[in-house]
């Protein structure tokens, strides 16, 4: 593996990229699929250090770190290189990515659930031991409204 001659990060960063065309976001593609750990670190400098130039100024809302591949072209270079972001932590300008298990086969095109189900993982998490189907003793009576 070629180290960055300006970062000496573990792959090559844009500006020292001699070969093929590549896309603003592929150099983190590379690294994520070189690096194949089960879960890996970064913090924002990392990023733009592996890209070579900074962050779009929509890195500072977590929506922009989501796993829906409609979001932005860097998410769909995560979820292709098998990897999900999670934890990120805008203050901290920290982000971890998990890779994922291979996606079950599908025969037919997924429905209304299934894909806000895909679009929304990984955003709420429930803390252990908390059931969310345990009644809570409130009483919502329309009439006392």
């Amino acid at each position: 593996m070629r180290n960055c001659s300006c970062k000496n990060t573990a792959v090559t960063c844009r500006r020292c990229y001699k070969g093929d065309p590549m896309g603003k976001y592929d150099p983190l593609k590379s690294f994520l699929l070189s690096s194949g750990a089960q879960e890996i670190a970064l913090d924002f400098d990392e990023i733009e250090a592996l890209l070579g130039a900074p962050l779009p100024p929509s890195q500072r809302h977590a929506a922009w770190w989501s796993n829906n591949p409609a979001n932005n072209i860097m998410t769909r270079v995560w979820l292709e290189a098998g990897y999900r972001s999670e934890r990120v932590d805008i203050a901290g300008r920290r982000i971890v990515f998990r890779r994922q298990a291979a996606p079950p086969h599908r025969s037919q095109k997924p429905n209304v659930i299934e894909r806000l189900r895909e679009a929304l993982a990984g955003t709420v998490h429930v803390a252990p031991g908390v059931d969310l189907t345990e009644p809570t003793g409130e009483v919502w009576d329309a009439a006392d409204s």
